[in-house]
C-alpha cells in the first residue's frame, strides 16, 4: 500500500515499467515509508564490493537510522526510486537537493547530489541507466537543473552509466574521489543515447519472444481438437529447433508425454528454464499459470485465451491485472487473445500460432493486430504461390490480439536490425502511441520499406480490446503524418501485398520514368492510364504483337532497361495459344534474364490467366508450405469436427475453449483445424523446386491486373524519393528576431490567470510578435461611427468584417466588405451588412487595413493529446473545407519540410501562377510557417496556433485573422524517460 510523503501526496505519476537492456522488464516507483523491509533484504543481497563502492568504507548492513533516511521521502528535495522485479527490489536510487558547499537545502537550489546501488545480480542488465532516465525526469519536474555524484575511481561501471548517458558533463578529480556535474536538460546526444538505448531493449524484448530456446504449450488437452494440442501439433510440425513441452494441470501423474513431447501438470515441474510459454487455458485460471511462469523465470507469454478486453468491462480489468502481473515477473506478453507468432528461420522454426501450416521462410515481416486478418495475409500468400508471392516469403509473424502489451512499435524495434527482414508489413486498428510510433517508423523506413494498412479507420473508436489514447486528428490527417515520415500507406491488404512483395526482391526506382512492352495492345494502354493516374510518367506502351516470341521480348526488355530515360519497366503478357507451359517457362526464362543484366531498374509483370508463367518467374519460390518427404505414405488419423464442443472433456480441463471456427467481431484471433491434418498433397502446391532460390536472385514479380502492378510500383516511386529526400531533411533555421524569453514570460503570465485559456486579441497578437509574426490590426466597429473613427486611424482603403463565429472567415456568405475608399462607402456597407445579418451584437464588425491582393490561405498548429505538435496548411474558403485538402508536418519542421508542405495541397497550383496569374511570394510563407513551427516547439504551453485568412501576395504576406490557445504543458512528454505503456 503506498502512502503519502512527509510533505507532498504520494506522486503516483512517477511509476512506470520499464524494459531493461536484456529485455526483461522492471517496475520503477518511488520509495515509501512501507518499504524498509523490502530496503533491508534488498541490501542483504548487494556484494560487500558494492556496499563499499556505495558508501566509500566497509558497510555490511544499514542501520534504524539509514533505513528511516532511504524510506522517508518529501518527494521534492529528498525523493528515492526503485527498481523492482516481483516486488522485491533489484535496485535503488536517491537524489538530496544541496546547496552551496553541498549542505542540504530547498528550492529554488537547483543541484542535487545523486546515488545507485544495484544489486550484483542485476547488474549489467541496464538498471542504472533506466534509473538514471527516471531520476533526471523527476528532478527536471522538481526544479532540479544539475546533478552531482562521487565516485570511486575503481567502480569503473558506475562511472561509466553517467558518462555514457549523454549530458553536459563536468569531470574532477579530489581526494581520491571523482566527482561528476551534469545538466539535466536533454540534449541531442542524450535523447539519441536514450533511443539507442529504448531500440536495443525492446527488440531483445522481442527477440525472447519469436527466438525462444524451450517453448512450453500450457493447456494441451489428452484429447485431439483443442486449441492447446492444435498449437503444439503446430510447433512439431514446423520443426522446432528448441524444447517442446506440454503442460496441463489435469494431466495423470503417470503420463509423461504427448505426441512424443514431455508432459507436465505444471511449469513448475520442468526442468531446466523455459523461455516462451504459450498460454491457452480459460481466463479465469490464467493468473495462476502466470504465477507459475514467473517464478520458474519463463522470459515471455504468449496468451491464445480470450476472455478479456474484447468481452467487455470485467474483461478489461482482468487484462489489466494480467499485464501488471507478467511484467511485477520481468515477462512480456503477446495478446491476450493473440493469434500466435510464427518464425521461420531456419534456427528457430516456431509455428506457435494456430496457423495449420508453417509458411515459406522469407524476407518479409507480418505484423498483425487481427488474427483474422493475419491468417487472411498468410493465405493469400499461400494461395498467389507465383509470381508475386513466390519473390519471397515470411520472416517473422505476429498477431498482438489485444495489444495489451507488445505492440506494433516493439515488433517495429526488433525489425529495424533484424537480419532476416527486409521488408515489414503491417496491418493496424489502432496505433497507442503515434508519436513514438512516426518516430520508429521514419527511422525504419530509412533501412528498409515499411508497408502500413489501417483498419477501423472510419469507425471513430478503437476496436474492443485496445486500449489506446484519444487523437482528436482526423484519419487523413494522421495518414499524412505516416507518409511523412517514410510509411508506405495503402488502403487494402491487397495493396498491403502486392506493394511488399515488390519491395522484397526488386530494387527501388529511381524515378516516375516508366517504360511499356508486351504482346497485347489493349493491356498496354490499360496500363499507361493506370501510369498516368498514378502521377507516374509513362512512355508510349511498345506493342510486341501477339507473334512476339520469348527473345523477342528478352531483346524489348533489354532495351527498354539500357534506356537512360527510362526508370522502371512494365512488362504486359497474355497467352500465346498452343505453347502451354514451355512457353511460359522460356518467357520467364527470357524476361528474368533481362532483368538480371541491368540490376538497378524494377521489373514487373501484368499478366492474364499465365499461371504457369508466373510460378516460372518466381522460380517457384513460394510461400505455400511442401508436401513432407517421406520414404513411404504413412497413415494418418481422419482431422476430427472443426467445431468445439460446448464443454471440453474433463481430461483437457486446463485447455481454454476454442469457440467458433469462423472469426467473430471482437476475436482478434482466427480459428484453425485441430491437430493433427493429412498431409496435403504435392499437386497442391506450386510446381517447382521445393528449395528457395539463392540471395539475391533476381525474381519478377507478376500481377493480374494493370492497376495492381501501376499502383505498386507508385507506391515504390514515392518511397524512394522519399529515402533521398531523407538523406539532407534539411534543418530547423534559427531568426535574429526571435525573442524565446520574451515569449516565455508572457506565457506564464497568461497561464497564472488560469489552467487553458485562449489569448485576447491584443495578447495574441503580442505573443505572436516576439516571434516575428505580425498581424494586421483590426478595430472593433460596434456602431457606424465606431467604425469611421477606426477606419481614420488606420487609413483608407479598409475592410469592414463581421467576425460572429457564423461568418468569421467566410467571405461567400457576404460578411466582409473590401476596398471600402472613403466614409460614404463605409457607412453604405455598414448598412448593408446589419440589414442582411443582423445587429452589430450578433455582427461584432471590425475594419481593418486593406492588404496587398493574393491567395487566401490558412496556416494552423495543435498539439494532439497522442501525436504531438502538428502544422498545417492549406488554401482558405469553403471548397477546401469541403475536400479537405489540408497539408500536415509534424512539428518542429525543417525547412525542406515547409517547401514540400506548401506543394502538398491539391491546390498548390493557385499559388504558383495557374492559368497565368502571379506567382506569389512562396518563400515568406514558407519563413512564416517555420516561425509557427519554432513558437510552438520552443513553448509547448502553445496548444493551439489559427492564422486564417493569410493573404500570401507576389511580394510578402499578411495576417489578417489569429488566434492563440494556451494550456499547462504536460508532465511527461516524448522527451521524457522509457517507459512501457500504462494499463
Amino acid at each position: 500500500m503506498q502512502t503519502s510523503s512527509d510533505r507532498h501526496e504520494y506522486p503516483a505519476h512517477w511509476e512506470a515499467d520499464v524494459v531493461l537492456r536484456d529485455g526483461g522488464t522492471a517496475r520503477v516507483r518511488p520509495i515509501t515509508v512501507d518499504d524498509a523491509e523490502r530496503l533491508v533484504s534488498f541490501y542483504e543481497q548487494v556484494s560487500d564490493e558494492s556496499k563499499y563502492y556505495r558508501f566509500f568504507a566497509p558497510y555490511p548492513r544499514l542501520s534504524a537510522k539509514d533505513v528511516h533516511r532511504f524510506t522517508h521521502h518529501d518527494f521534492v528535495d529528498r525523493v528515492g526510486l526503485a527498481a523492482t522485479v516481483g516486488g522485491e527490489f533489484i535496485a535503488t536510487v536517491r537524489y538530496d537537493r544541496i546547496g552551496a558547499g553541498g549542505t542540504p537545502a530547498s528550492a529554488p537550489a537547483d543541484e542535487a547530489e545523486v546515488a545507485f546501488l544495484v544489486q550484483d545480480a542485476h547488474q549489467g542488465r541496464g538498471v542504472a541507466s533506466a534509473l538514471l532516465e527516471h531520476i533526471a525526469a523527476v528532478a527536471r519536474e522538481r526544479g532540479i537543473r544539475r546533478f552531482a555524484a562521487e565516485v570511486l575511481p575503481a567502480n569503473t561501471k558506475m562511472i561509466k552509466v553517467f558518462m555514457d548517458a549523454g549530458y553536459t558533463q563536468k569531470r574532477s578529480f579530489e581526494d581520491g574521489v571523482v566527482r561528476l556535474e551534469f545538466g539535466l536538460e536533454p540534449t541531442d546526444r542524450s535523447l539519441a543515447v536514450q533511443y539507442a538505448r529504448e531500440q536495443r531493449a525492446e527488440a531483445r524484448s522481442v527477440q525472447r519472444l519469436l527466438q525462444p530456446g524451450s517453448v512450453a504449450v500450457i493447456g494441451t488437452g489428452r484429447t485431439r481438437g483443442g486449441v492447446g494440442r492444435s498449437i503444439l501439433g503446430n510447433v512439431g510440425d514446423a520443426g522446432y529447433t528448441g524444447r517442446l513441452y506440454a503442460v496441463n494441470s489435469a494431466f495423470p501423474e503417470d503420463l509423461k508425454e504427448i505426441d512424443g513431447v514431455p508432459a507436465c501438470r505444471s511449469v513448475r515441474e520442468i526442468e531446466g528454464p523455459v523461455d516462451l510459454a504459450v498460454v491457452t487455458v480459460p481466463a479465469e485460471r490464467v493468473p495462476e499459470v502466470v504465477t507459475d511462469c514467473g517464478e520458474h523465470g519463463v522470459q515471455g507469454l504468449v496468451v491464445i485465451s480470450a476472455g478479456y478486453a474484447d468481452s467487455g468491462p470485467d474483461g478489461r480489468e482482468r487484462q489489466r491485472a494480467l499485464v501488471r502481473q507478467a511484467r511485477s515477473y520481468g515477462m512480456r506478453i503477446i495478446g491476450p487473445n493473440a493469434f500466435g507468432v510464427i518464425n521461420t528461420s531456419p534456427r528457430v522454426r516456431l509455428n506457435a500460432s494456430l496457423a495449420p501450416e508453417m509458411p515459406r521462410p522469407g524476407r518479409i515481416g507480418l505484423f498483425a493486430q487481427s488474427g483474422a486478418i493475419g491468417i487472411a495475409l498468410l493465405s493469400r500468400l499461400h494461395r498467389r504461390g507465383g509470381g508475386v508471392t513466390g519473390v519471397t516469403g515470411v520472416s517473422t509473424f505476429v498477431s498482438s490480439g489485444n495489444r495489451a502489451d507488445v505492440s506494433g512499435n516493439d515488433v517495429l524495434q526488433y525489425w529495424y536490425d533484424d537480419p532476416e527482414t527486409d521488408v515489414a508489413l503491417m496491418y493496424l486498428e489502432s496505433i497507442g502511441n503515434p508519436r513514438k510510433f512516426t518516430r520508429l517508423a521514419r527511422r525504419t523506413a530509412a533501412a528498409k520499406p515499411l508497408v502500413v494498412v489501417q483498419g477501423a479507420r472510419h469507425g471513430g473508436v478503437a476496436p474492443q480490446g485496445h486500449a489506446v489514447r484519444a487523437t482528436r486528428l482526423p484519419h487523413a490527417t494522421v495518414s499524412a503524418l505516416l507518409r511523412q515520415a517514410g510509411v508506405i500507406r495503402v488502403d487494402t491488404i491487397t495493396d498491403l501485398v502486392d506493394a511488399g512483395l515488390l519491395l522484397a526482391r526488386q530494387p527501388l526506382p529511381p524515378g516516375p520514368r516508366v517504360a511499356i512492352l508486351g504482346n497485347s495492345e489493349s493491356l498496354g494502354l490499360l496500363t499507361y492510364d493506370a501510369c498516368l493516374s498514378e502521377g507516374l510518367r509513362p512512355q508510349p506502351p511498345l506493342d510486341l504483337t501477339t507473334a512476339a516470341s520469348a527473345d523477342d521480348f528478352h531483346r524489348a526488355l533489354s532495351r527498354a532497361l539500357a534506356d537512360d530515360t527510362c526508370d522502371a519497366v512494365v512488362v504486359t503478357a497474355i497467352p500465346t495459344v498452343g505453347e502451354g507451359s514451355a512457353g511460359d517457362a522460356a518467357l520467364a526464362a527470357a524476361l528474368r534474364s533481362a532483368a538480371a543484366a541491368v540490376p538497378a531498374k524494377p521489373v514487373l509483370v501484368v499478366h492474364v490467366e499465365l499461371g504457369g508463367l508466373a510460378e516460372a518467374l518466381s522460380a517457384a519460390a513460394s510461400t505455400a508450405p511442401q508436401a513432407p518427404q517421406q520414404a513411404e505414405p504413412q497413415p494418418t488419423e481422419p482431422a476430427p469436427a472443426p467445431t468445439e464442443p460446448r464443454t471440453p472433456p474433463a481430461e483437457a480441463e486446463d485447455t481454454a475453449p476454442a469457440g467458433p471456427r469462423t472469426p467473430e467481431a471482437g476475436d482478434r484471433r482466427a480459428a484453425a483445424p485441430p491437430h493433427p491434418r493429412p498431409a496435403a498433397p504435392a499437386a497442391s502446391h506450386p510446381a517447382g523446386p521445393a528449395d528457395p532460390p539463392p540471395e539475391g536472385t533476381r525474381l519478377i514479380p507478376a500481377y493480374p491486373a494493370a492497376e495492381r502492378a501501376v499502383r505498386a510500383l507508385a507506391q515504390a516511386v514515392s518511397y524512394a524519393q522519399w529515402r533521398r529526400d531523407a538523406t539532407d531533411p534539411g534543418k530547423v533555421p534559427e531568426y535574429e528576431d526571435i525573442d524565446e524569453r520574451g515569449a516565455a514570460e508572457l506565457i506564464a503570465g497568461h497561464l497564472a490567470r488560469g489552467q487553458g485559456l485562449a489569448l485576447g486579441d491584443e495578447e495574441t497578437c503580442e505573443l505572436l510578435g516576439r516571434y516575428g509574426i505580425h498581424v494586421h490590426r483590426a478595430l472593433p466597429a460596434p456602431t457606424p461611427d465606431d467604425a469611421v473613427a477606426a477606419a481614420r486611424a488606420l487609413g483608407y482603403p479598409v475592410a469592414l468584417k463581421a467576425t460572429a463565429p457564423h461568418l468569421r472567415h467566410r467571405a461567400d456568405l457576404g460578411g466582409v466588405r473590401l476596398d471600402l475608399a472613403d466614409e460614404e462607402q463605409l457607412r453604405r456597407a455598414y448598412a448593408e451588412l446589419t440589414e442582411l445579418f443582423g445587429t452589430p451584437a450578433e455582427l461584432r464588425p471590425v475594419v481593418q487595413g486593406m492588404a496587398p491582393r493574393g491567395v487566401d490561405t490558412v496556416v494552423r498548429a495543435v498539439i494532439d493529446p497522442a501525436a504531438g505538435a502538428v502544422l498545417s496548411f492549406g488554401l482558405a474558403g469553403a471548397a477546401t473545407q469541403l475536400l479537405g485538402d489540408m497539408g500536415h508536418r509534424l512539428i518542429p519542421v525543417t525547412d525542406r519540410e515547409a517547401t514540400s508542405l506548401i506543394r502538398s495541397v491539391r491546390t498548390a497550383p493557385l499559388l504558383f501562377g495557374w492559368r497565368g496569374s502571379a506567382p506569389v511570394d512562396s518563400a515568406a510563407l514558407e519563413e512564416l510557417l517555420l516561425r509557427v513551427s519554432r513558437l510552438v516547439d520552443d513553448h509547448p504551453e502553445v496548444v493551439a496556433v489559427t492564422l486564417e485568412p493569410v493573404v500570401v501576395a507576389p511580394r510578402g504576406l499578411s495576417v489578417l485573422s489569429a488566434s492563440v490557445r494556451l494550456a499547462p504543458p504536460p508532465a511527461r512528454d516524448d522527451l521524457g524517460p522509457r517507459t512501457l505503456p500504462a494499463y
